[in-house]
Order: C-alpha cells, then structure tokens, then sequence
C-alpha cells in the first residue's frame, strides 16, 4: 500500500473537526452568557394581562417593591432591573429598553409580568382624542372675562 499523503490529510482533517467541535469558534468569553429574547419572556409576545403599553407610557415601582429579588425568588434578572430602574425615578418604557438594551417587546412583555405581580403600575399619557378642543378652552376663558 502506498501512502500518498491523503491518509495523514484525512486524519489532520478528522483532528481539525474534533478540536472545532470541542471549542466553538462563535463563543467570546468577554461576551457573557448569551441569552435570546424570547427566553427571556418565555416564548410570550404578550403579558398574561394584555396590558397596552405605549412606548410613552410611565412605569413607577410599586412602594412595596423596594427589594423584589426577594419578595418574589421567580423574577429574572431583567424583571429586577426594571424594577430597581423605576425605584427612584419613574421612567417612560422607550426608557427602560434603551437602558436595558432590550427589545420594546420583551420590555413590554416583562412590564405587563411586573403589573400582574403588582410590582410596578403603569400611568398612561392621555390619548389626543380625548384633550379638550383649544376652541372650548377659549370659550371658557373669554366667559370668565366677561364676569
């Protein structure tokens, strides 16, 4: 039999596989854990109480929820973080994504989870359509000045 060279390229090609195998090149250890989106919310596109989130909407940490890693031990990190992001200041849920560096769908997803545990609540802006007219507004004040 003669050797050449295929049987030791095949076997340096079987050594390379294995060793790619082994170690993925796609993996960064800098990068930490990588987890996707829809992990986080558990595959849900929408929160359990269809609560409509706009992404002007106020989120403000419940007063009770001063320590919600412990009050509740079934909280994901991101649940914490909105959480503790709202203690202080409250903050509009276009905020909390950016400050998250999350999706506005998982944000809003893990907002509506907060809102059935009572964690946070949710002030909504008043909708256009239900401001008073600026005519109506005139009216009322040219019928005080007419008093």
């Amino acid at each position: 039999m003669s050797d050449d060279g295929r049987g030791t390229q095949r076997t340096e090609a079987r050594q390379e596989i294995s060793r790619a195998q082994e170690t993925p090149s796609w993996f960064d250890d800098d990068a930490g854990p990588v987890v996707r989106p829809y992990a986080m919310t558990r595959g849900r596109t929408t929160s359990p109480g269809q609560h409509r989130l706009d992404l002007i909407a106020v989120v403000i940490a419940e007063a009770w929820a001063s320590d919600a890693r412990e009050a509740d031990q079934t909280l994901s990190p991101e649940h914490v973080d909105i959480v503790e992001l709202c203690r202080d200041t409250p903050q509009s849920v276009a905020e909390l994504a950016a400050e998250l560096d999350l999706p506005i769908g998982v944000v809003r997803v893990l907002i509506g989870d907060l809102v059935d545990d009572e964690l946070v609540h949710v002030t909504r802006p008043v909708p256009p359509a239900e401001l008073p007219d600026e005519s109506i507004l005139r009216d009322v004040i040219n019928g005080l000045r007419a008093l």
